[in-house]
């Protein structure tokens, strides 16, 4: 495909959470297609760069901080064409432990507050600092970083799968309060993905135990659950988020569009 197809050259892109992951692999597609892509995360320095995008540093937890990204963005580039929410956090607990065995991976206020700080609250603070920069713009497009464990739940996953729920209706909500100022706000949910590096083994423990198997024993058989037989590749969310953020996706808002061979339901 003509890269020039999508039109986002010189188009300033905010990728939360973009320094690893999926977030980095979205960064690298929007280079790719000439955008500016800024980086804001919280291993990051701002003012750097990192194989060619712009860095900022940014708690997305933390409305000053927020600000600060979003003003410093402008300042560099002038405007902030697109967002994409994409910081994110999954911690696997079980509503109750209840073997006993691992009191550690069922769901308390600490864990809850975690993933609600970063996956709710951030996707919060951050739309509403960009969103108003968009507006004295004229436009722009929020992409929110949902999950399928968001409309399917997931074992163990209860708290996480909650807060895609909520990135799904801030999606629907917001989409409907700024459509009429030229701004579009839509989300993307990806399925299983290949591995990202972010996928520890004491992440891969949690998520054994709330299933009730050894780490080992995690299933790697995606012809049995995903019809398409094999897992996402992270280059491919990249593609769609490019392709969402650019005018070809001009009439999508509202949405959340799934990312998942097929396993998913819409």
């Amino acid at each position: 495909m003509n890269q020039n197809w999508l039109a986002l050259e010189g188009k300033t892109v905010i990728v939360t959470g973009g320094a690893s992951g999926i977030g980095r692999h979205v960064a690298d597609a929007l280079l790719a297609v000439g955008a500016n892509a800024v980086i804001a995360d919280m291993n990051v320095e701002t003012g750097s760069e990192l194989e060619g995008a712009y860095c900022v540093q940014c708690n997305v937890t933390d409305k000053n901080s927020v600000q600060a990204m979003a003003d410093a963005v402008v300042a560099k580039f002038g405007r902030i064409d697109a967002l994409v929410n994409n910081a994110g956090i999954n911690l696997p607990r079980l509503l109750v432990d209840v073997a006993g065995e691992k009191p550690q991976y069922e769901l308390d206020e600490e864990s809850f507050g975690k993933m609600f700080a970063v996956n709710v609250k951030g996707v919060f603070l951050c739309a509403q600092a960009c969103a108003r920069q968009m507006l004295k713009q004229g436009g722009g497009v929020i992409v929110n970083m949902s999950s399928e464990s968001g409309k399917e739940g997931s074992q163990g996953q209860s708290a996480y799968s909650a807060t895609k729920g909520a990135v799904d209706s801030f999606t629907r909500s917001w989409a409907k309060e700024l459509g009429k100022y030229h701004i579009r706000v839509l989300a993307c949910a990806p399925g299983i993905m290949e591995a990202t590096g972010l996928r520890t083994a004491a992440y891969n423990e949690a998520l054994a135990y709330t299933r009730g198997c050894k780490p080992e024993d995690l299933s790697t058989d995606y012809s049995k659950v995903i019809p398409m037989g094999r897992d996402g590749k992270l280059d491919e969310v990249g593609d769609l988020v490019a392709y969402l953020v650019s005018d070809r996706a001009s009439y999508i808002a509202g949405t959340t569009v799934n990312i998942s061979g097929g396993k998913s339901r819409g």
